[in-house]
């Protein structure tokens, strides 16, 4: 009865995800191509590996690590310090408050893909929305945001920090809300300073929950892909991310194979990243129940 109740699921997840893998991961270790047939993949061994972190003045992949990697950095930082000062702003009632935080957590809820469509249009040189009001305020040399190389990264990560922002504010709230009151009122009773309360009550006991949302928004991030292609493309040496240059491979140059091995990579690089941040939380749990 078990295996019948559990088997159904069991076989869903393998077709749809362990299969899929499984499959992924030989196809990195042949020649394939997009434009062969299943009966003429050669196996390569790791050659398709070798080719990823060889050491060359135009590396694209250590480019992309490097791009990728300061994206996700920056992307995370903003966004989980944005989305606790918005908390810690809306964490009193105040009229309207269910209006604002609707308005808030709009952009979280619309598509990744249809939103970067649409800054694409307000980055626009010439009719885009942005530079239009730059130029009524008096802005006379207005900044490129798709062709400037200095600029169109941040242009990318603005879309980013806008678009995840009150995902980090809403884990925030949830953080904030779960602390127990008698704490507030204690240190009301002894006195103590509104920083003092914060570093030692509002802060440590909200971290755990921060460290989560850290963790989800980084995994995602270092998968940044829409708005990079939306905006700049993916062949742009200055905004392609691991995703974008794994795209690239894989459906402009047909390297089925190769395109294979960088998405493993990848895989390997968000599983990483989730365990170190798996023990730090397990870290923190088994210091507060010490404590």
């Amino acid at each position: 009865m078990k295996w019948g109740l559990v088997g159904p699921a069991l076989l869903l997840l393998i077709t749809l995800n362990i299969f899929p893998l499984v499959y992924n991961i030989r196809l990195s270790f042949t020649s394939a191509t997009l434009t062969q047939s299943v009966d003429q993949h050669k196996a390569i061994g790791t050659r398709n590996y070798a080719r990823i972190f060889e050491s060359s003045e135009d590396n694209r992949y250590a480019t992309a690590l490097r791009t990728t990697g300061r994206y996700v950095i920056l992307a995370v930082s903003l966004e989980l310090i944005f989305g606790y000062i918005l908390a810690l702003a809306l964490r009193r009632r105040f009229p309207c408050k269910p209006v604002v935080l609707l308005i808030f957590l709009v952009p979280m809820m619309l598509s990744p893909a249809v939103m970067a469509l649409f800054w694409n249009l307000i980055y626009d040189e010439e009719f885009g929305v942005l530079n239009q009001t730059l130029r009524v305020l008096g802005m006379i040399s207005l900044p490129g945001w798709k062709t400037d190389t200095a600029v169109k990264f941040y242009s990318v990560l603005l879309i980013d920090v806008w678009m995840w922002t009150p995902f980090m504010m809403l884990i925030s709230m949830a953080a904030l809300n779960a602390i127990p009151t008698y704490l507030y009122e204690a240190a009301e009773i002894d006195r103590a300073k509104p920083f003092t309360v914060f570093r030692r009550i509002t802060f440590p006991m909200s971290a755990p929950l921060l460290i989560l949302a850290a963790l989800l928004r980084t995994t995602d991030a270092l998968k940044q892909f829409d708005y990079v292609m939306a905006v700049t493309g993916p062949n742009d040496p200055a905004t392609q991310t691991l995703s974008t240059l794994m795209y690239q491979v894989m459906f402009r140059n047909y390297k089925v194979g190769l395109g294979s091995a960088y998405s493993i990579v990848v895989l390997v690089i968000v599983v990483a990243v989730a365990s170190l941040f798996i023990r730090y939380l397990d870290k923190l749990q088994h210091q507060q129940e010490m404590s």
